[in-house]
């Protein structure tokens, strides 16, 4: 169901009226200690209370993990559910009005939370009905399907719920509508029976069939899989879009698989039922399946919910179609991968096979053993690039490198690429050595972003004095990350400084380098609040737009460390701005020095001369900003 959008009148009551501690009792132990409540966090493991929740601020905070937030961000963490959703739930408990932006809208979503409840017994009904036909004689040859093809234990039946759908045309129609009296319109909306084209009345869309049950997160039937029994076509049949059911959103035995999730950090994602249904009963119970379709972006980021470090893995098989779907599905999440946002491994099982094929040979330390070896995504494309290419070839070694190229292009981790960079360049060598530097300039200067013109040109490298090298300082990453969160902590905090810090920013033209707080930046800036509500809007904007909050939450919250860090507010903002303004330019010095002292300037006297322009520009800059410096984020702290 597609929830309208929610009034803000409504997500304020709820946010009224849900007493933090009242919520969060619920799930966790609290003690009084003096105005707050303490407890152990359910987010991570801990011996000693670190978790706490305040009753007068509505929010809760960990000093363990910097879980934090308020009433609604909890019940959207611990169930892993989307803000709508736990807003509509508290609603209901806090007996809190639902309005939309729309009164035809409010009426909408009063119909279809009505229907959906409705749907569900029936599906319910349709599920009891399939798993008792299975026990009937007429299911004899479903039972023994999977009990000597699939090698399914009793156990493994009865867990999935599996069943069997009869070969006659209107059994589950008379059913459910004649016996059980439900609305023929309401059976035909759950997807379960069709209306004749000629002749009036309807037909089971499940005919002789060995009905496999596709649940929600929260284990309720909102689907079923049938598989043919003979060789009628297709193979498989899913159910259609339903109010409940669509299949790109949707993941086979996700509401199994989730407690093992998150329990290995890890979520397996293969083709077929049977290949989820054959792991989980080997004890391998982080698997869930795509319903024979290309896996989705919304599929991949609701797997993701239950892993902390994003790791996924596609077992699809190996052959032709199973390396097309692999690539379908990457290219889907092409995205998340190059940024470093998911953890993305390929396996391909040995001989072409697929999990369940596997798994009736081999034993689940086997599969397991290949599972934690498997190629990451990048180092499986470069096979697939190099398949069956002969890189003595001209005409190959010219593809091959081009498709790298353009691989590595997209990686935007830059020490990521690197790697990249110098493996790609050995395999391009051949085991020749001596080629790797070579190589490894060759695809830099494939990849590296159109260098800028200047007109006065530079004869050679001597101008300069011979070779110098800048390393970049180890600490560069940490201090721009605190200068950066030390300027939006004190806006967030001191609303006096707000305007100073905006006027700054603008007038040294500096942007936050790191995506994290350059999203919160854009959030604030796109917020038009009273200033004392700055805090609690954000937080709730994170919310609604499924964002990661995690990074920057502890922004929100002051302690006694960063008390005293933003004490001495006016110099801590100049120091800080300081800080990002000299990061920023000795990022660029490196680039076009390094750039400049990797180019010919006999081959390529154009691009020679405007590096060293670029660089000698940057490093003036420097040396002014390092005259003008009065103290620095170190010394300041």
């Amino acid at each position: 169901m597609q929830i309208p959008r929610l009034h803000p009148d409504t997500i304020e009551e709820v946010k009224l009226r849900a007493d933090i501690v009242d919520v969060v009792s619920e799930y966790v132990v609290l003690r009084k200690r003096g105005k707050d409540f303490v407890g152990l966090c359910p987010f991570h493991d801990e011996k000693s209370p670190s978790f706490t929740v305040s009753q007068t601020k509505q929010m809760y905070y960990c000093f363990g993990c910097q879980a934090g937030g308020n009433a609604i961000k909890f019940v959207m963490d611990l169930g892993k559910r989307s803000f709508a959703e736990v807003v509509l739930d508290l609603a209901r408990r806090y007996q809190v009005p639902v309005q939309t932006l729309e009164p035809e809208q409010r009426q909408e979503l009063q119909r279809q939370l009505s229907l959906r409840e409705q749907l569900y017994e029936v599906l319910a009904s349709a599920a009891q009905f399939y798993q008792h036909a299975l026990r009937q004689s007429q299911g004899q040859k479903a039972i023994e399907y999977l009990q000597s093809n699939r090698r399914l234990q009793e156990e493994t039946i009865q867990q999935f719920g599996l069943g069997y759908a009869p070969a006659g045309w209107e059994t589950l129609y008379r059913y459910l509508v004649e016996d059980k009296r439900y609305p023929v319109q309401l059976v035909e909306k759950a997807g379960l029976i069709k209306p004749r084209k000629e002749g009036g009345g309807y037909y089971d869309v499940f005919r002789d069939r060995l009905m496999i049950p596709i649940r929600d997160v929260q284990g309720r039937v909102i689907a079923f899989g049938g598989r043919t029994l003979t060789d009628e076509q297709p193979k498989y049949l899913n159910s259609p879009e339903t109010e409940l059911f669509s299949k790109g959103k949707t993941l086979f035995a996700l509401d199994r698989a989730k407690t093992g999730i998150s329990q290995l950090d890890r979520a397996v994602v293969v083709e077929g039922y049977f290949d989820a249904i054959a792991l989980h009963a080997a004890g391998i119970n982080n698997a869930v399946a795509s319903l024979g379709t290309a896996l989705s972006l919304e599929q991949v980021r609701l797997v993701l919910r239950y892993s902390e470090s994003k790791q996924l893995v596609l077992n699809f098989d190996a052959d032709k179609a199973g390396t097309n779907a692999a690539e379908r599905a990457i290219s889907e999440i092409a995205e998340l991968a190059y940024k470093g946002e998911v953890q993305l491994k390929i396996l391909n099982l040995p001989n072409g096979k697929d999990a369940d094929e596997y798994l009736r040979e081999q034993t689940p330390e086997d599969y397991a053993e290949l599972l934690a070896n498997a190629p990451l995504w990048l180092d499986w494309q470069i096979q697939q690039i190099l398949q069956n290419r002969d890189l003595k070839q001209a005409a190959d070694f010219q593809q091959v490198t081009q498709q790298i190229v353009k691989l590595l292009k997209n990686i935007a981790n830059s020490d990521t690429r690197n790697y990249y960079v110098s493996y790609c360049a050995e395999i391009l060598s051949l085991g020749d050595t001596r080629l790797i530097p070579l190589r490894v300039e060759n695809l830099l200067t494939q990849i590296a972003p159109p260098a800028p013109t200047y007109s006065k040109p530079v004869s050679a490298k001597k101008a300069w004095g011979g070779s110098e090298k800048l390393s970049p300082p180890p600490t560069e990453r940490s201090l721009l990350e605190h200068a950066e969160a030390l300027l939006l902590r004190i806006y967030l905090h001191c609303p006096e400084q707000r305007q100073v810090i905006i006027d700054e920013l603008e007038e040294r033209d500096l942007q936050f380098s790191l995506s994290h707080h350059r999203l919160l930046w854009r959030q604030i800036l796109e917020t038009t609040v009273e200033q004392e509500d700055l805090i609690s809007t954000l937080q709730n904007k994170y919310l609604e737009l499924s964002e990661d909050l995690g990074l920057v939450s502890h922004l929100f919250h002051l302690n006694e460390k960063t008390k005293k860090e933003i004490l001495r507010t006016p110099q801590v903002v100049q120091a800080a701005i300081a800080c990002m303004d000299l990061v920023m330019l000795e990022k660029r010095y490196r680039h076009f020095l390094e750039l400049w002292q990797q180019t010919d300037p006999e081959t390529e006297p154009e691009k020679y001369q405007s590096y060293y322009q670029a660089f000698y520009a940057e490093k003036l800059k420097l040396q002014k900003i390092d005259r003008q410096r009065l103290f620095s984020i170190t010394e300041l702290l």
